[in-house]
């Protein structure tokens, strides 16, 4: 279970909500009515393999999602988009459906508005996008009391000439394993990143800490939301890890950094990660998208 602090807004108390369970995106998502009249088309969806470009660079992407061990529904949300080359992975939390409607809206919503850019989005321009979607999941919370306390972490990772843009909230991470080294490129938003390292408490009691659980910052709780921004400039045959807790927070960097270094196919090496927490018992849904970049003038398969 995952504890995330809430503000309504700056001059009231933090409440506490539950992180809830979420569901995998089946089928063709599209941008709720009643939360934005833009009707673009319907964004793609992958659980398998899909291709996009950055510059010289061609970018094979692969997503999956398992609810986990001990969840009923899953309230993670993925997107592979390489027809705009957007790639998200959001954890929502809230209980019941909440969760599983506020990841599957922030996640839509930074499609509908990337897609609507076409292709001229800088850093500041994801960051705003990502604040629309925080305005959207506050405002659907707001007009249904089913959905109350309702919020998401969110990564989006996104194709620029030569490299990526990343922008992250809460505890969903991004990994890059280049040159057989792994290493996180995201910053945690929460307590023991924030503040139980700065405490100097080492790793052996934050893993016990009665606030590990807890998130500094996620998408819909708050109208002041803190965006971290990166970039990357990945060269073959470096891949990205995009994923949810559920995956980071039981299955060891030694191990993910196994999986990644064998030379299975993408689809091959998310099925493992997967498997690999779910033989750690699975508390919580498990999501990874897989990002591999590659020569651009790979030849096609037959």
């Amino acid at each position: 279970m995952k504890i995330h602090l809430r503000w309504r807004s700056p001059k009231t108390a933090a409440t506490e909500s539950l992180v809830g369970p979420p569901v995998l995106p089946k089928g063709v998502p599209s941008v709720g009515s009643g939360v934005s009249n833009a009707k673009p088309p319907q964004p793609v969806v992958a659980s398998g393999t899909e291709e996009g470009i950055i510059g010289k660079l061609m970018i094979e992407a692969y997503g999956a999602s398992d609810p986990g061990c001990v969840r009923g529904n899953n309230e993670d949300y993925y997107l592979v988009a390489p027809s705009i080359g957007l790639y998200v992975v959001a954890d929502g939390m809230g209980g019941a459906q909440a969760g599983e409607h506020a990841s599957k809206l922030a996640a839509e919503t930074l499609w509908e508005i990337v897609y609507q850019d076409k292709g001229s989005m800088d850093a500041d321009g994801l960051v705003a996008a990502i604040e629309e979607a925080n305005r959207r999941v506050m405002q659907a919370a707001s007009t249904d009391p089913s959905l109350e306390g309702m919020g998401t972490t969110l990564v989006a990772a996104l194709e620029k000439p030569g490299g990526l843009l990343v922008a992250s909230v809460g505890d969903s991470r991004l990994y890059l394993f280049d040159k057989g080294e792994l290493r996180i490129v995201t910053e945690d938003q929460t307590w023991v990143n924030e503040v139980g390292r700065r405490l100097g408490l080492d790793d052996q009691a934050l893993r016990t800490h009665p606030m590990r659980h807890v998130l500094t910052m996620a998408v819909g709780v708050s109208q002041q939301l803190r965006v971290n921004t990166y970039t990357l400039n990945p060269a073959p045959p470096a891949q990205m890890l995009i994923c949810s807790d559920g995956l980071h927070g039981v299955v060891s960097e030694d191990e993910i950094k196994s999986v990644l270094a064998s030379g299975d196919a993408p689809e091959d090496k998310c099925a493992d990660l997967i498997e690999a927490a779910r033989a750690r018992g699975g508390p919580d849904n498990i999501t990874v998208v897989l990002l591999i970049a590659s020569d651009q003038e790979t030849p096609d398969k037959a």
